[in-house]
């Protein structure tokens, strides 16, 4: 989830600011619209992976150890979690229709993903993939209970039917599976053809027992000529296709994603909070080596951390541009002080 709220307010202010404006009073007024209570992105379940993808930072960058949350932290932060109300979703969907001119019934797209999902539903993966977490069902159903929305992206050759057939039943509303290469093996493992009759057997799965969850297929673009093999292979499916920008680009040293997400500075300090496997709430999702930990969630509750005098630090650092952190050396996004100076 993130902020919609904050995110709606903000949003005559960041048009200034990314036209060049620089307004009067930016921190105070940034401050002003967030909330004091906080609004969780991700979970990240474990962070155990078995794929080698020469793209991910967890692949040549990664250090932390390999950590699976237990159930009890698990449900100790979702308690402290709530979906967005019916009249929250409506003026938000009212918002991004009018703001971003896309609708919700706008075909699958990025940037429409990061519109209509992603604000709500708690994202149950991080550097890991949740495949590889016995407790993952549990978990969904844990949210299910709580009217919380869940979405998790796992890898297909990870694919085990009875672990995802349970989470399918216990109310899991987004899967996505990444398919990175119609051609070639891009994550060191397997290939096209085996991805897909996995794939393929979900589908038949969620057909055959009746289930809600919305099956979300994506392909990175590393600039491939295979995205229209993978439209052809699903056009008669009931999946959710689209193309998705290479978030890491200074890894390669490629050119800037231009998705909505990447392309407005970064707003994450006032809008969601990421829990990390080790029960550590750290800067962002994009964090892979928590080198900027906000506080504990096993000790701390989450409104204390939100609060805290390390978030306030975080967030002068992002107008400070405070050098020697990733994010202001090893990001995409932008951060506001950079737009301000």
């Amino acid at each position: 989830m993130i902020d919609i709220n904050y995110y709606r307010q903000l949003h005559n202010l960041k048009l200034r600011i990314l036209a060049g404006e620089k307004p009067d009073n930016v921190k105070y007024i940034m401050e002003s619209f967030r909330s004091e209570t906080p609004v969780v992105y991700n979970i990240e379940t474990t962070n155990a992976c078995n794929m080698v993808c020469p793209f991910c930072p967890r692949t040549t960058l990664m250090t932390r150890p390999v950590k699976t949350m237990n159930p009890e932290l698990f449900e100790r932060v979702i308690d402290q979690l709530r979906p967005w109300t019916d009249d929250e979703w409506s003026r938000w969907k009212k918002f991004v229709a009018k703001r971003y001119g896309i609708a919700e019934d706008h075909e699958p797209h990025e940037n429409h993903f990061f519109l209509y999902v992603i604000p709500k539903v708690i994202v149950l993966h991080g550097y890991g993939d949740p495949l590889l977490d016995p407790h993952i069902p549990d978990y969904v159903g844990m949210m299910t209970d709580r009217g919380l929305l869940s979405y998790f992206s796992c890898n297909p050759a990870n694919i085990q039917m009875d672990k995802t057939e349970k989470a399918f039943a216990n109310g899991l509303d987004y899967i996505k599976y990444s398919i990175d290469s119609t051609s070639m093996s891009v994550r060191g493992k397997d290939n096209f053809t085996p991805d897909l009759e996995r794939i393929f057997k979900v589908i038949l799965m969620k057909r055959r027992g009746g289930y809600k969850t919305q099956i979300v297929i994506t392909m990175i673009d590393l600039g491939q000529d295979d995205f229209r093999v993978l439209q052809n292979t699903f056009k008669n499916e009931d999946v959710y296709l689209y193309m998705k920008s290479l978030d890491q680009g200074w890894m390669l040293g490629t050119e800037k994603p231009k998705s909505i997400h990447w392309s407005e500075f970064c707003q994450i300090p006032w809008s969601s909070m990421t829990i990390g496997s080790s029960g550590m709430a750290v800067s962002c999702e994009e964090s892979f080596n928590h080198e900027i930990v906000l506080g504990d969630a096993r000790t701390e509750t989450l409104a204390d951390i939100w609060n805290g005098e390390k978030y306030r630090k975080l967030r002068h650092d992002h107008f400070a541009v405070t050098p020697g952190i990733q994010c202001t050396e090893r990001c995409d996004m932008s951060v506001i002080g950079k737009l301000l100076k």
